[in-house]
């Protein structure tokens, strides 16, 4: 399994990768971040790999690893 590591203070909330993960493993925090937005959060388990989160993410928040 893979595993998916948000940066949440660079996070904007556009939700982009939350609708592009083909397992749905990415949710949007109710807590805020320093920017006032809420951020992605990995669930936890269930990533596999494939980065399209990362490849999505117009901020650059995302690193997936195998």
């Amino acid at each position: 399994m893979a595993k998916i590591v948000i940066m949440e203070e660079v996070c904007k909330g556009c939700g982009l990768c939350v609708r592009i993960c083909p397992k749905k493993v990415i949710v949007i925090s109710e807590k805020l971040n320093a920017q006032g937005f809420h951020p992605a959060a990995y669930t936890g388990e269930g990533c596999i790999g494939c980065k399209s989160c990362a490849l999505t993410c117009p901020d650059s928040a995302i690193e997936v690893f195998k």
